[in-house]
């Protein structure tokens, strides 16, 4: 395709001329009526067929007994079985021993770690975090929207931190937590993270476990959602946050989070919970109040179906293998469309579910209503900031993984379409 000079150098008459032709091609993707959806990051009907074997793996005349000969038709097990720890702690690089193992939802124990801390504090608090007369968290941002729901149900006042290439803006967290005790926590998703791809580098694993906090009870939530969703044959390191913290003398700041939500059936997953053996002392402590036990069942179903981490790499695999060229068609569109604009720019994750577009300043929200009008739903304009409010206007997450090809293709030729009348629009505004 022959490259044609940035918008930015194009004189008005041109720009206006421009105009008129995206908006022609505009109004005809509107008159088809179209209903596409790349609102949220669900795995598509082929990923979840790849592990329907699940279903059946666990029989009516089997004696359902975990390794340790615990009956899982039974109450008991708050920690999860014995086989289902040892494959979480494989996963995440940690003992077995510092797993708890939850629901079907990383979601759900992130949202009750932080209501717990709120009612009763964390190991080593010296009060509940909500009888305090403020408590803040940071965001590295963009981030991950129902994160900041979370803090906003609970009324936890949020702070952006930028997100850089390798993680946070480690020079804004060690200020902010240094100066302040109201700040508790951080939210983190360190690998391929949501929604900018991005995996943390070594550098800032170890400025966040060894960087001095003034609140005594500070917590980093370290949601590793993606620590197997790789999309290349050479997936990105991620340093382990557990042992680094620990090496700091810092051993019970991490609450790490992960779940089979994309790697077998989000509605029937399993999800973990990782920490140090005083956080977890704790929490068993306070889930005996609340639970009698999770489903073992469940917990053997995956155990079964997964059995350990060779296994779970080729499964991932066959994930990737659907799911790549849906990101490869999106990566090749922006390139096609908007690379040579100056309009927009993008990251290339190597794995996760995402890709985020930046727009030009102040454009985002209008791009996301043009698109929503033509067919198109995308997750809403500033969702990846605190409160919904990106200060710059400009993030839109663009999530490939549940259309077809074929209806992926036209939603991203319709953005693409939306993007270049929106900033247009900007360029002839401005002049």
């Amino acid at each position: 395709m022959e490259s044609q000079p940035a918008f930015v150098h194009w004189e008005s008459e041109e720009l206006r001329d421009h105009h008129r032709r995206l908006t022609q091609r505009y109004e005809a993707c509107r008159s088809q009526k179209m209903a596409l959806d790349m609102s949220r990051g669900k795995p598509c009907p082929e990923q979840l067929e790849l592990s329907r074997e699940m279903l059946g793996i666990v029989a009516a005349d089997d004696p359902l007994r975990a390794a340790d000969g615990s009956d899982c038709l039974n109450y008991g097990g708050i920690d999860g079985i014995p086989e289902a720890q040892s494959l979480f702690a494989r996963m995440l690089g940690v003992d077995p021993k510092e797993i708890l193992i939850g629901g079907n939802s990383s979601l759900t124990m992130m949202h009750d770690a932080l209501t717990r801390a709120m009612l009763h504090g964390v190991y080593g608090s010296e009060r509940p975090w909500g009888r305090l007369p403020k408590v803040k968290f940071l965001c590295p941002s963009p981030g991950y929207d129902r994160h900041f729901a979370i803090c906003e149900l609970l009324q936890i006042e949020m702070i952006v931190v930028d997100m850089l290439p390798g993680g946070p803006d480690m020079d804004q967290v060690e200020r902010l937590v240094r100066e302040d005790d109201s700040i508790k926590g951080i939210w983190c998703v360190p690998k391929y993270s949501n929604p900018d791809g991005i995996t943390y580098s070594d550098a800032v694993v170890d400025r966040l476990s060894q960087m001095k906090t003034a609140a005594a009870d500070f917590r980093i939530f370290w949601d590793d959602a993606y620590t197997v969703h790789h999309l290349t044959p050479e997936p990105d390191v991620l340093k382990n946050i557990l042992a680094a913290c620990r090496a700091a003398g810092n051993p019970d700041r991490v609450f790490l989070f992960c779940s089979t939500s994309k790697i077998t059936f989000p509605g029937a997953g399993v999800a973990v919970l990782a920490s140090s053996e005083n956080n977890l002392g704790l929490i068993r402590r306070q889930l005996a109040v609340q639970t009698i036990g999770p489903d073992k069942i469940n917990q053997l179903r995956h155990v079964r179906f997964l059995r350990d981490m060779d296994h779970v790499k080729t499964h991932m695999e066959r994930h990737a293998a659907i799911i790549k060229p849906k990101f490869d068609l999106v990566l090749r569109k922006l390139e096609e469309e908007l690379a040579d604009k100056q309009i927009a720019s993008w990251h290339r994750p190597n794995g996760g579910y995402f890709i985020s577009l930046n727009t030009l300043d102040g454009c985002a929200d209008e791009v996301v209503r043009m698109a929503a009008e033509a067919g198109v739903t995308l997750t809403k304009a500033g969702a990846t900031f605190p409160y919904g409010k990106d200060p710059r206007n400009r993030n839109i997450r663009i999530a490939p993984t549940y259309p077809s090809l074929t209806e992926l293709e036209t939603a991203i030729d319709i953005l693409c379409l939306c993007v270049q009348i929106v900033s247009v629009r900007k360029m002839l505004y401005e002049r």
